[in-house]
C-alpha cells in the first residue's frame, strides 16, 4: 500500500513527463528536418534561411534556459511546463501563418522559449525539485521515454505531411500540445517538493558532499557539456551525408542512421541495471572516451559499412549516457538546492553551440572536405573529455 501511495504521489511524475517528453520532442524538435525543406520550397526561401530560423530558436532557448530553471525551482514544473506547451502551440500556429521572413524568424524565437520550457532540462529540473538528491534514478527512467521520440516523430510527421501537408502536421501538433500536454502537466504533475535530507515520501535522500555552483569547477562543467552539445548537433545534421560522400550508398547510410536511437536506449538501460552506483562524472568520462575511440577507428580504418555501423552504435551509446549525465552530474556535484537554475545555466551555452554546430561544420566541409568536418567534431570531443577529466569529485 505504501508503494501505491508513493506511486500516486511523486513517482507518477515519471510516466506523465515521459509521455509529454515524447510529444514535446516529437512536435517541436524533430519535425524541422522534414518540414523546413517544404516550408522553404513553398515560400521561395533558401533552405539555409529556413534552417536558420530553427537555429535562432535554439539560440533563444539557450538565452532563456537559466530563467526557466529558476522558475521551476520557485514554482514547480506543474506551473512552468504547461506554459511551455501553450507557447509551443502558439508558435506552431504562428509558423503556419507567417509569410514575411522577419516574422518567420520571430516565430522561431517564440518556439525557442517553448523548447527551453518543454524538453529534457525543464523535465530534469522538475524531477530535481520533486526528488531532491534522489533524482538520479527518476532521471534515468525518464530518458527511456525520450529515447523513442524520434522513432515516433519522424514516421508520424511523414504520414501527416503526406496526407495533409506540413501545415496540417503542425496544426495537429499544436492541438496536441495545447489540449493534451498543457492540461495533463498542469493537473496531474506532482506538486511535492523534496526537503533537505528528505524525499517527498518521507524517506531519507542519498547523502553526498557537494561543491558550490560557482567558480572554476562550475565553469568547466558548463564548458564540457557545451562542447559535447556541439557534437550530436553536428553529426545529426551531417553524419549520413558524410558517409555518402565517403563511399556508402544512401540506402545503407540511412539504415545505419536508424541504429542511433536503439543504441541510446540500450546504453541507458545498461546504466540503470549495472552502473547506477558509479559516480555520474565517471559515466560522462567513459561515454566521451568511447566516442573518441569511435573517431579513432574511423580515421584508421576509413569509412566502410561495418566501420560506419560500429561508429553509429558507439555514437548512440555516448549520446544516451551523456543525456543521463547532463541531469545527474550537476545534481551529484552541486546538490539539489537551486538545481533548476543550475541546469538552466548549463543548458544555455549548450543550446547556443548546438545551434551553431550544423552551420560551422557545413562551412568546414564546403571549404575543405568531409574528413575535415569529422576532424573538427573529433577535436571538440577531445576538449569535452579534457573538461570532464579536469573536474574533481567532492
Amino acid at each position: 500500500m505504501s508503494f501505491l501511495n508513493s506511486f500516486s504521489s511523486q513517482w507518477r511524475a515519471i510516466p506523465i513527463l515521459g509521455v509529454t517528453q515524447i510529444i514535446a520532442w516529437g512536435t517541436l524538435f524533430y519535425p524541422p528536418v522534414l518540414t523546413l525543406p517544404a516550408i522553404a520550397a513553398e515560400r521561395g526561401w533558401s533552405l539555409a534561411f529556413s534552417m536558420g530560423g530553427f537555429s535562432f530558436g535554439l539560440l533563444t532557448g539557450g538565452l532563456v534556459a537559466p530563467f526557466v530553471g529558476s522558475l521551476i525551482d520557485r514554482y514547480g514544473g506543474h506551473s512552468v511546463m504547461p506554459v511551455g506547451s501553450l507557447i509551443g502551440a502558439a508558435g506552431l500556429i504562428g509558423l503556419i501563418n507567417v509569410t514575411h521572413p522577419a516574422a518567420y524568424i520571430a516565430v522561431w524565437g517564440v518556439l525557442g522559449v517553448a523548447l527551453a520550457a518543454s524538453l529534457y532540462d525543464p523535465a530534469f529540473a522538475t524531477l530535481g525539485r520533486i526528488f531532491g538528491a534522489g533524482a538520479r534514478r527518476p532521471i534515468t527512467l525518464l530518458t527511456f521515454f525520450g529515447g523513442f521520440a524520434s522513432t515516433v516523430s519522424w514516421p508520424v510527421t511523414y504520414f501527416l505531411m503526406e496526407t495533409s501537408g506540413w501545415r496540417g502536421a503542425y496544426t495537429v501538433y499544436a492541438i496536441v500540445l495545447a489540449c493534451f500536454c498543457a492540461p495533463i502537466l498542469a493537473v496531474t504533475l506532482p506538486r511535492e517538493k523534496a526537503t533537505a535530507g528528505r524525499m517527498p515520501d518521507g524517506t531519507k535522500a542519498p547523502k553526498g558532499k557537494h561543491i558550490k555552483a560557482t567558480g572554476f569547477a562550475f565553469f568547466v562543467v558548463i564548458a564540457s557539456f557545451a562542447a559535447y552539445a556541439f557534437v550530436p548537433s553536428a553529426l545529426s545534421a551531417h553524419m549520413l551525408s558524410i558517409f555518402e560522400r565517403l563511399g556508402l550508398d544512401k540506402g545503407t547510410a540511412v539504415l545505419i542512421g536508424t541504429l542511433f536511437g536503439p543504441a541510446q536506449v540500450s546504453a541507458r538501460l545498461c546504466e540503470f541495471m549495472f552502473a547506477r552506483n558509479l559516480h555520474p562524472l565517471n559515466i560522462a568520462r567513459f561515454a566521451v572516451g568511447l566516442l573518441i575511440v569511435a573517431f579513432t577507428m574511423l580515421a584508421l580504418l576509413g569509412v566502410s559499412t561495418p566501420v560506419a555501423i560500429a561508429f553509429a552504435v558507439m555514437f548512440g551509446v555516448t549520446n544516451g549516457l551523456i543525456t543521463l549525465a547532463r541531469g545527474s552530474v550537476p545534481l551529484a556535484l552541486f546538490g539539489p538546492k537551486g538545481y533548476g537554475r543550475t541546469l538552466g545555466r548549463i543548458a544555455g551555452p549548450s543550446l547556443i553551440l548546438q545551434a551553431a554546430a550544423p552551420l560551422v561544420v557545413a562551412l568546414v566541409i564546403e571549404q575543405f572536405s568531409p574528413s575535415a568536418g569529422l576532424a573538427l567534431v573529433a577535436g571538440v570531443v577531445v576538449l569535452s573529455l579534457f573538461g570532464f577529466l579536469a573536474v574533481r569529485k567532492p
